[in-house]
């Protein structure tokens, strides 16, 4: 007698972040994000940490990626990624850190360039950082 599996439906609803990743993963294949964490204290965007992730599919929800950066142990608002690729898919580590480094730097002076990565709330929705002209 065979047995047959069933596989179990899950739905969820999906994010922005969801959206995001299914399409990077399908336009790229595997990838590495560099990824930012940050405080958002109106008027400013405050990075607070920083690491990089290897992307080796579109499995992962935005619950279990907020899940993981629970354990920065610092509260955030905004989590900004950066998708980064070489010739073979995802960087090696020592190229990843020297662009996540790079990034920082970037980063410190001018937040906007947040908005050239891809940049979610809490809850995986899409944000995006506006100037303000000061008055």
């Amino acid at each position: 007698m065979a047995k047959m599996k069933t596989a179990r439906m899950t739905t969820r609803k999906a994010t922005d972040f969801d959206r995001w990743l299914s399409a990077t993963y399908g336009e790229n294949g595997s990838f590495t994000a560099l990824v930012v964490l940050v405080r958002i204290a109106e008027p400013q965007v405050l990075p607070l940490a920083s690491t990089f992730l290897n992307i080796v599919g579109d499995e992962v929800s935005w619950a279990e990626i907020a899940a993981l950066f629970a354990g920065a142990r610092q509260a955030w608002d905004g989590a900004a990624f950066f998708a980064q690729l070489d010739a073979e898919g995802p960087l090696e580590n020592g190229e990843a850190r020297a662009r996540l480094r790079a990034l920082e730097g970037r980063l410190d002076a001018d937040r906007l360039v947040i908005n050239q990565g891809d940049f979610f709330d809490t809850h995986g929705r899409r944000l995006k950082v506006e100037e303000i002209s000061p008055n």
